[in-house]
């Protein structure tokens, strides 16, 4: 039998194509807990299933490359190698990141933030309240922390797309959910209903594929910023937020500077 604290490394350990995280990216995995992450969204749940059957029945760890395609409701076009392996619980060191710069507004700005995931969570630690009036949306109340601040709006809803359509039109928005179809869905309703700004997560891969179906669609694309975030940064969600939320906030000052 497993012992309680028994956990799973898993480790990126190679690359092909487009892919969320990058070889070396790795996070644990316990009976009851996961800390890190190696990119969330379905092969994200994926894994830690995995590592939880593998916890379950005390086996050894093992590897496997999995495509990020159709059969994960993606669309990266890439693969990633993956190491499954024990190992003792270590402390998680959070990236160090630069200071932001706060402009001061007259009111907050609305920020609707479309996922609670990693990238989701990040944000919302990133940015600042008095300068965001954030809603924070997912599919269900359990994907939201339990500890969430006061000053966050969750709200679950089953149909993510319809509730786009009822946004205010002055809403920044932050799409990040654990579906690339749901992704999708939420940019075609927010090219139609209109937003402040739409930002999306992804690579050029998805970018590329996402930009042909919304055309195909009747959209112009262009409205919406894809990749987010600041790639000098680097992949990390934490990183992923700092840049995003850095750009807000630039935009946010050249607004009031204006």
């Amino acid at each position: 039998m497993n012992s309680p604290h028994s956990t799973i490394w898993i480790e990126i350990t190679a690359t092909r194509g487009s892919a969320p995280r990058d070889a070396g990216t790795a996070m644990e995995i316990t009976a009851n807990s996961a800390e890190g992450t190696i990119g969330g969204g379905a092969l994200e749940y994926r894994v830690i299933a995995t590592a939880r059957r593998i916890l379950a029945r005390g086996g050894e760890g093992y590897s496997e490359t999995i495509p990020l395609g159709p059969a994960l409701g993606q669309c990266c076009g890439g693969a990633v190698t993956l190491r499954y392996t024990y190992t003792p619980l270590l402390p998680d060191a959070a990236p160090a990141s630069a200071a932001l710069y706060v402009p001061t507004l007259a009111a907050p700005l609305p920020l609707w933030l479309w996922g609670a995931g990693h990238v989701g969570r990040a944000v919302v630690t990133a940015a600042p309240t008095q300068v965001f009036d954030i809603t924070w949306i997912d599919s269900t109340a359990d994907r939201f922390p339990a500890d969430m601040s006061a000053d966050v709006t969750a709200t679950p809803a089953t149909d993510m797309p319809l509730l786009a359509t009822r946004a205010p039109l002055n809403a920044h928005h932050l799409i990040f959910t654990y579906s690339h179809e749901i992704d999708l869905a939420l940019c075609a309703a927010l090219l139609r209903r209109g937003a402040a700004s739409i930002g999306l997560i992804g690579s050029q891969t998805k970018w590329a594929r996402f930009s042909k179906r919304l055309r195909d669609m009747g959209h112009d694309p262009a409205a919406i910023t894809c990749p987010i975030g600041n790639k000098t940064l680097g992949k990390a969600p934490s990183e992923i937020a700092h840049g995003t939320v850095q750009s807000l906030l630039a935009a946010s000052q050249d607004k009031v500077s204006a």
